[in-house]
């Protein structure tokens, strides 16, 4: 009996302290199928009065976009504010800003998922349909900043009888290729994602035209071993694609500053520090959407504390690394004695944009400590307030990087002081306008939350765990 008793307690599992203890992705313990009720029902359900009103006003304000485009086509690029040494303003600034807000959706669902971080389930839909949509917003601004967009197809490598080819050592050229393998990859790991739960809402529908449209996009989807062995072998391939995608997408869009020998931008920093940027202000656009969303649908349980708690810390870790490569361009200025270079960054923080600087700063280095406190990281409003700094700080520093590097250049006769005009200002708005609606569209058409996903880390799904296989169908 002694021997027993000895190894009964030899083979005892160690309980986790309390303290240790981590909070569970799902709150409440709830069941698998209040999941699939909670989700769906969004979807499903009566559309609500303040999606309609959210939907009339940012369609409204997205049409700014597209009256300011045909005046801007109808007139030439003249009704922007470009001048002399300005040649680049709010159209770069704008791409930049939009391409670095749709990363964080393919790192949360493709690093995230490579490194089997189980928190990203609830957040990767929002976070991946957010990243297409940004894309879309900052295609508009290249395309249209060449002025003739009607020559745009030239940037195609085509056959023609002019024999103008594109230019293949210009990092402009490379941005064409890689933003558009960005967007077709998170399309392509965004659609597959999605074929378990559109064929979820394909077996709930109640209408004959919902039954057909979910039927035909969810591709026969019946949830034999097969077809989820088909779709897991797929869903690893594409976040294997996408993850040097979120590396070399905005290290490509960091060349077209980087290579050219203008002060501010000739630097080596750039590529990691425009991914850690893009990091940054993707996760502060995660959280600005994310954190009423589950509030106003009812998701705390899904979208916990927990959730959002992680993405501050990988804000907070993003923003120290921004901050550090702010102090080290100050530093490698003031280190490489070449004047021309220091000049730029003591322009940068005395010269007539002095506040857009002070403004990155705070917003940007300052702002993401607050996330050291754990109390601000559970606080919803203050959490909310910091990441509209966040993505106010992120749109400051490419203005820093673009308009002011270049407004002062080698030669003091030529220099000159750059404002947006109003076309500038409102098809700017109006992409905001087009995000929100594509977004809104999204979550009212499609599931916000990826269903089979979220129930893939409730206890209830693990056979070995007392609510999973020992208890079935779990508890309310």
């Amino acid at each position: 009996m002694a021997e027993s008793s000895g190894l009964d307690t030899a083979l005892k599992v160690p309980q986790t302290p309390r303290e240790l203890e981590r909070e569970p992705l799902v709150s409440n313990g709830r069941s698998l199928a209040w999941i699939s009720d909670k989700v769906s029902e969004i979807v499903e359900g009566k559309t609500p009065i303040w999606w309609w009103i959210a939907t009339g006003i940012s369609g409204s304000v997205a049409s700014l976009t597209f009256f300011m485009l045909t005046y801007l086509v109808s007139t030439g690029v003249g009704v922007w504010g470009l001048n002399n040494p300005v040649a680049w303003g709010w159209a770069i600034v704008n791409f930049v800003f939009w391409i670095g807000i749709g990363h964080a959706g393919t790192l949360i669902s493709a690093i995230l998922f490579l490194l089997k971080q189980r928190w990203r389930t609830s957040i990767n839909r929002a976070a991946e349909a957010m990243t297409i949509f940004a894309v879309i917003c900052a295609g508009i601004f290249p395309a249209f900043h060449v002025g003739r967009i009607w020559f745009a197809w030239w940037l195609a490598p085509l056959p023609n009888a002019n024999s103008i080819w594109p230019q293949f050592k210009s990092p402009l050229l490379w941005d064409v290729f890689a933003v558009s393998t960005y967007f077709t990859v998170s399309l392509l790991f965004w659609y597959t994602g999605l074929i378990p739960d559109l064929a979820t809402l394909r077996d709930r529908a109640t209408s004959k035209m919902r039954k057909f449209w979910y039927g035909l996009f969810s591709l026969g989807w019946t949830g034999s071993n097969r077809h989820w062995s088909n779709y897991e072998k797929a869903y690893l391939l594409l976040a294997g694609l996408s993850t040097p995608l979120v590396l070399s997408v905005h290290s490509i869009v960091s060349f077209d500053f980087a290579v050219s020998q203008v002060p501010g931008w000739h630097t080596t920093i750039f590529p990691p520090y425009f991914v850690a940027g893009a990091v940054f202000s993707g996760f502060g656009m995660v959280l600005t959407l994310l954190v009423p969303l589950r509030t106003v649908c009812k998701l705390e349980d899904i979208i916990t504390k927990r959730h959002i708690e992680l993405m501050c810390k990988v804000i907070l870790g993003m923003g120290s690394i921004v901050g550090y490569a702010y102090g080290m361009e100050v530093f490698i200025a003031w280190y490489g004695g070449n004047p021309y270079e220091r000049f730029a960054f003591i322009n940068r923080a005395s010269g007539p944009y002095w506040w857009a600087y002070w403004i990155m700063i705070s917003c940007n280095v300052i702002c993401p400590h607050l996330f050291w406190f754990r109390s601000i990281r559970r606080n919803m409003i203050a959490v909310f307030i910091i990441s509209i700094f966040v993505n106010i700080g992120m749109w400051f520093e490419r203005f820093v990087i673009v308009v002011i590097s270049l407004h002062r250049d080698f030669l003091p006769s030529s220099w000159d002081y750059y404002s947006p005009t109003y076309v500038d200002i409102l098809t700017f708005v109006g992409t905001f306008g087009l995000f929100l609606f594509l977004f809104l569209l999204f979550m009212r058409f499609l599931p916000m939350v990826a269903i089979s996903e979220v129930k893939g880390v409730t206890p209830q799904a693990d056979p070995h765990h007392p609510l999973g296989g020992a208890k079935k169908g779990g508890h309310h």
